[in-house]
């Protein structure tokens, strides 16, 4: 059968064996957890990953990630299917205007010993380490320590974090943003396609990082730790173990910002709640 024939296939249902294998593999090595819920969700995204290696059976796809000596290649391709979420600019204007707030009041601390370090946990394909930069560009560009800030984003993906370096959105992808961003932080490269102006690119990195494994990260002390819309991919023991492991590395005075309702009943002894405000976020302790 031809190739294109091939693919047009229609695979056998995943039995609950199954599920259970690719769930056990997944949350061991990313730390992501598929709810029975979301069953429907992993089957579409093995299958299209598995029509195009030309395999119809989920077993067999499982045992050559597993126990192939080449598994480890595929799995990486395969692991950017089933982590990648769907991002845009400006998501949480809540949450930005909070940042907005963080810095502005503590914007006479920032200089070229002690720049102002953002950590973007879970960056995706950038939007999100971009909206950062551009909202610490606004409140530190008319002041002496212009320029004296950094916007790290990391994730579990190479190809996302690739594409986050290049800079480059579909237009689609910028709905949210306050006019005044999307013409002082872009060009237009064509109809369809906007690209990040220097100025802000250089104040980004990018880095892989899986947070299951957030103790090979060094312990420098970041000024702000943006993670939002990260923890509700895991269980609830794991969330509380990231939580902490990401609190080593914030700064005392420093903001830690999660999503909505990802977390509702963590404390830690070195942050205090932020109040009043429609957000979760906690300032460490001095």
């Amino acid at each position: 059968m031809s190739q294109t024939g091939w693919t047009l296939k229609t695979l056998p249902e995943m039995t609950d064996q199954q599920f259970s294998l690719w769930r056990e593999l997944l949350e061991t090595r990313t730390g992501i957890y598929v709810t029975e819920q979301r069953k429907s969700y992993l089957q579409s995204s093995l299958t299209q990953r598995m029509r195009e290696v030309a395999c119809d059976d989920f077993q067999e796809y499982y045992e050559s990630i597993v126990r192939d000596p080449m598994g480890n290649i595929e799995w990486a391709r395969l692991v950017d299917r089933l982590t990648v979420q769907e991002t845009r600019f400006y998501r949480d204007p809540e949450a930005l205007a909070y940042v907005s707030k963080f810095i502005s009041t503590h914007k006479n601390k920032y200089n070229k010993k002690n720049p102002l370090d953002i950590w973007s946990v879970g960056c995706s394909s950038g939007e999100e380490v971009y909206s950062l930069a551009m909202v610490a560009n606004e409140v530190l560009a008319s002041e002496d320590v212009q320029g004296e800030y950094l916007v790290t984003g990391t994730d579990i993906s190479l190809p996302v974090l690739n594409k986050a370096r290049e800079g480059k959105f579909a237009k689609r992808r910028l709905i949210n943003l306050p006019e005044h961003y999307l013409k002082t932080y872009f060009t237009q490269e064509d109809e369809q396609t906007f690209g990040v102006v220097p100025e802000i690119k250089k104040h980004t990195g990018f880095a892989q990082v899986n947070v299951l494994q957030l103790n090979q990260v060094s312990k420098s002390m970041r000024h702000i730790i943006y993670c939002q819309n990260v923890l509700i991919y895991f269980r609830h023991w794991r969330r509380q173990e990231i939580l902490d492991q990401l609190v080593e590395r914030l700064a005392p005075g420093g903001l830690l910002l999660i999503g909505m309702g990802e977390m509702l009943d963590w404390q830690h002894p070195d942050l205090t709640p932020v109040k009043g405000e429609q957000i979760t976020a906690f300032i460490k302790r001095v």
